[in-house]
């Protein structure tokens, strides 16, 4: 396990120290070509990815990745890579809590630190929302509030990528989403987010709109 850190790229180009992307996807196989690389690359540098899923795909997620050589339940990953799903992350017990979840992730990020890890890269499925109550309010803050942690951490910057299934998720959701993310993909495209507010100040926004609790539709699936 590497204790240099190489530039960070995803989609072809370097993330530096914005590294809160949202990537906006139609379908998992353009979700998988997408990803790959980045995955890959991460393993390859000798650092450590850990993925949030769904509980119901997380037989799928694992299958892709060991079609692509990456052998998740090898005992010589040495916890390189871990699967997890979002009730072991955002949803323990069934129930969505801000400062357990982003606490976890400081968690992750320090314990893979101390195993000699020198970055840790993030990869969550973001449906888990669709399965709370949660207003669109409170995705939009919990993601506010990870940006702010993510812009303010200490040394290399971890790279976290919200995957959003374009097709579970309204326009205004997708809108606002991306206003919390300094870059975004839609596609296979990285692009600078010209839409992006910084944290504070969309906190200061949420705060004054809260009362609308726009709800976010239930998943289907």
């Amino acid at each position: 396990m590497g204790k240099v850190v190489s530039p960070v790229r995803f989609a072809g180009s370097p993330l530096r120290e914005r590294a809160h992307i949202c990537a906006f996807f139609n379908s998992p196989d353009e979700a998988h070509r997408v990803l790959l690389p980045f995955i890959q690359e991460g393993l390859q540098l000798g650092e450590k990815a850990l993925h949030t899923v769904d509980p119901r795909q997380r037989g799928d997620h694992v299958r892709w990745l060991t079609s692509a050589g990456i052998d998740v339940a090898s005992p010589d990953n040495n916890s390189q890579i871990e699967v997890l799903d979002w009730t072991d992350s955002h949803l323990p017990g069934g129930r969505f809590d801000q400062e357990r979840t982003l606490a976890f992730w400081t968690q992750v990020a320090n314990e893979a630190r101390q195993q000699g890890f020198a970055l840790t890269r993030f990869v969550s499925q973001m449906e888990w929302v669709l399965e709370t109550e949660l207003d669109l309010n409170e995705l939009l803050e919990y993601e506010a509030r990870a940006n702010d942690a993510w812009i303010r951490q200490e040394g290399p910057v971890n790279p976290a990528i919200c995957v959003y299934d374009l097709r579970k998720f309204r326009g205004d959701v997708v809108v606002d989403v991306m206003r919390t993310h300094p870059l975004i993909i839609i596609g296979d495209v990285l692009q600078e987010n010209p839409f992006f507010v910084q944290p504070e100040e969309f906190l200061r926004e949420i705060r004054d709109r809260r009362p609308l609790n726009i709800a976010l539709p239930r998943t289907v699936a």
